[in-house]
């Protein structure tokens, strides 16, 4: 027998799952929407896979498998529907995927029957979480994911180091996933790890961030750029740093590519995070750059500052004052859908056009690194603006 209170949440969740989302009309930049509403909380997870719903052996409707948060999505377009591979953190600290859609891209998101499973492969890993999906020009759709593992070298008391490697998955449907080996490379950890969507020089290419141990980089000096030759045994025998941490800017702690870049008629446009270091913790924000067509190691634009921040009621959450995207998709309309949550909590969405993309990151002026030439720069932007605002109202007279 189902226990009564199962219908009576349900109710509650499909009015939640129903509703329309609107964009903010008290926030403006002109490079993007923001939305009333997340796209994704835990109150989206099934009740099935929190509940056990047979009243005799849970006659109190106890949540016996609690979920904590969604968040960290990857994100494919197929066929008309926007798909996130998210990132569902249960009571317990484990982490796993599973995969909801939407018509919209912007609202009623519903999770699939199950959560993803694939052969376990790898006996050490953990936890896993934050899947970057590419479809690849070879056929497939490759999901690249930060595998984590107890530290071997841990002392036995040691019960919090850990390891960071970058685990791989491929697909053709999104329902059966074969797990490939770990991808290799000269640094000890890795994470956020990005495969690009072509062939450079007949070789897999892949982002790194290279760092030294689980939470810090370390020696690691930024996004790296990577050749493989066999996607079958993904080793990267070199990273060469293209986008490095910089002294007191948004990425000077650490930073790391999101999604996978998107190609423009001028440049693969990159979002990123960029982690710098406050009185109240690390404070994640994103950022966009590009890189060649040609060369996608090449970097050839970089607006200074960040693209998107914690923003109101995005800054609290499990772990406040961040926003992470690792998911981003294009339709056939040239708009782009950037999925991103908010403090290790929530997904959220911004909404933009591939135009107004190009024309932030080529556009924006780049970072001066000193206050003294940030307040030239916009010296000059104010200048500018005056002169044309002086030479309007005198045309008006």
């Amino acid at each position: 027998m189902i226990h009564e209170k199962y219908y009576e949440l349900l109710e509650k969740q499909n009015e939640l799952l129903n509703r329309k989302n609107r964009k903010k009309t008290d926030f403006y930049n002109g490079i993007y929407d923001r939305y009333e509403y997340p796209v994704l909380t835990r109150h989206h997870v099934p009740l099935h896979w929190r509940y056990d719903l047979n009243k005799e052996t849970n006659p109190y409707f106890m949540e016996r498998l609690g979920v904590n948060a969604t968040f960290n999505p990857g994100a494919i377009y197929l066929n008309g529907k926007y798909y996130l591979v998210v990132r569902v953190e249960g009571v317990d600290r484990k982490s796993f995927f599973a995969i909801a859609e939407s018509d919209t891209g912007i609202d009623n998101f519903r999770f699939w029957d199950y959560p993803i499973l694939w052969e376990d492969k790898i006996k050490d890993e953990t936890n896993m979480y934050d899947m970057r999906l590419v479809q690849h020009e070879d056929g497939w759709i490759y999901g690249i994911y930060c595998s984590e593992r107890k530290d071997p070298k841990a002392s036995p008391h040691d019960t919090s180091s850990a390891v960071a490697q970058a685990g791989l998955v491929r697909t053709k449907d999104l329902k059966h996933w074969e797990r490939l080996p770990d991808i290799k490379t000269p640094s000890p950890q890795q994470r956020n790890v990005v495969l690009h969507p072509e062939f450079v020089r007949g070789h897999y290419a892949f982002y790194t961030r290279p760092q030294d141990d689980f939470i810090s980089t370390g020696t690691g000096g930024g996004i790296a750029f990577g050749l493989c030759r066999d996607i079958l045994h993904p080793v990267i025998e070199e990273e060469k740093v293209i986008d490095e941490r910089k002294y007191h800017t948004i990425n000077e702690v650490k930073n790391g590519e999101g999604p996978a870049p998107i190609k423009t008629e001028k440049g693969w446009i990159h979002i990123a995070h960029g982690v710098r270091n406050t009185a109240a913790g690390l404070r994640y924000v994103l950022y966009t750059f590009a890189t060649a067509l040609d060369d996608p190691a090449k970097v050839i634009a970089k607006p200074g500052g960040y693209l998107i921040a914690p923003y109101d009621e995005e800054r609290v959450g499990d772990v406040s004052n961040v926003v992470f995207s690792n998911g981003a998709v294009v339709n056939e309309k040239n708009e782009v859908f950037i999925y991103y949550a908010s403090s290790d909590t929530r997904v959220h969405v911004a909404t933009t056009t591939i135009d107004q993309l190009v024309d932030y990151t080529f556009n924006t002026p780049e970072d001066p690194l000193r206050s003294l030439d940030c307040a030239k720069q916009r010296f000059a932007l104010i200048e500018k603006n005056l002169r044309l605002l002086t030479d309007m109202n005198r045309r008006n007279e």
